[in-house]
């Protein structure tokens, strides 16, 4: 199978018959053969049986129903599993991803070679407000210098094209579909690319993804990729060294502070108890921190990212 398409969607009733019939069309014109998986992801209004209807006349069609609402990366985890394309194309369900823009995509991951190829929105047919643009262009360029990936523009474009062994070696959870490129990087996908890509107005509805919520959640998700990617696997470096200094520092404050009472009793020079000191009380809290912070890195050395069960969903339905 040459392409297969992922459309994660959330109450999109109104959009899929158009999407299914405009992505069909541009496989029709490319002579592809494909398949399209939309991932409902638990929406409260017609949109599975929509797909179900659709799933009943067209075999090449596939849905996955959630029992309730999980998240973007959850669906596209759960398509990425179903998805046997050579290349794997993911997009949005709202008609602002251009379907026109599969072919593209697709030969420049079996022409040229990518691993991934993410789309890049740079004329915005739907004026987006403040509160949107600032915290992604502030969120991109942080990713842009944490994840090494200089070439990007949008991260969390939703157009993106995969050769089929990236989507089957990375593990995207919780809402880690905005590093996607960093998770292909970690994983050894290196040749990431990106394309210009046509951007529509939305016709149903309102945007799903507002608000600054995003750019506080992004920056988060960042630092944990960033920790796990570095340290995942040896976080007693991290966490080891942190409180060894920590403890460390709080020993040798404590035996000046120890020795300084020693000498003025030797001296017979009047000292206030040492109990009395508020630099005391600082370093012995070094050192508890400094214990704890070690013990922490012990037993997450021990874990070591062990979380069973992290991609589990209740999928009520698949077809």
């Amino acid at each position: 199978m040459d392409i297969s398409v992922i459309v994660p969607l959330y109450n999109e009733e109104e959009s899929i018959p158009e999407l299914y019939a405009w992505i069909k069309r541009v496989m029709r014109d490319g002579g592809f053969s494909h398949e399209i998986i939309f991932v409902n992801d638990g929406s409260t209004d017609r949109s599975w049986e929509t797909i179900e209807e659709l799933t009943k006349k067209d075999g090449q069609v596939h849905g996955i129903k959630f029992r309730r609402n999980y998240g973007k990366s959850p669906a596209l985890y759960c398509g990425f599993n179903m998805a046997q394309g050579d290349v794997v194309i993911t997009m949005d369900a709202d008609l602002q991803d251009s379907p026109d823009e599969i072919p593209g995509l697709f030969h420049m991951i079996k022409d040229e070679g990518y691993d991934l190829v993410s789309g890049y929105k740079q004329n915005r047919k739907q004026g987006d407000p403040l509160s949107k643009t600032i915290p992604t262009k502030l969120f991109n360029a942080t990713a842009r210098k944490v994840s090494g990936i200089h070439n990007l523009h949008d991260f969390n474009c939703g157009l993106k094209a995969y050769r089929k062994e990236v989507v089957k070696n990375i593990e995207v959870y919780g809402e880690m579909h905005r590093y996607i490129p960093y998770l292909a990087k970690n994983a050894g996908f290196d040749k990431i690319g990106e394309k210009p890509v046509h951007h529509q107005a939305r016709k149903f509805g309102k945007s799903k993804f507002m608000g600054w919520n995003r750019f506080v959640n992004g920056y988060l998700d960042l630092i944990t990729l960033w920790f796990l990617s570095s340290f995942g696997r040896k976080p007693m470096h991290v966490f080891g060294f942190l409180g060894t200094m920590t403890f460390f520092i709080g020993f040798i404050s404590a035996f000046i502070i120890g020795a300084d009472k020693l000498w003025s009793l030797s001296m017979g020079i009047p000292q206030r108890l040492v109990t009395d000191s508020p630099y005391f009380y600082i370093a012995l809290t070094m050192m508890i921190i400094g214990t704890q912070l070690f013990l922490a890195g012990f037993v997450a050395d021990l874990v070591s990212r062990s979380s069973q069960g992290r991609n589990e969903y209740q999928i009520e339905k698949t077809i």
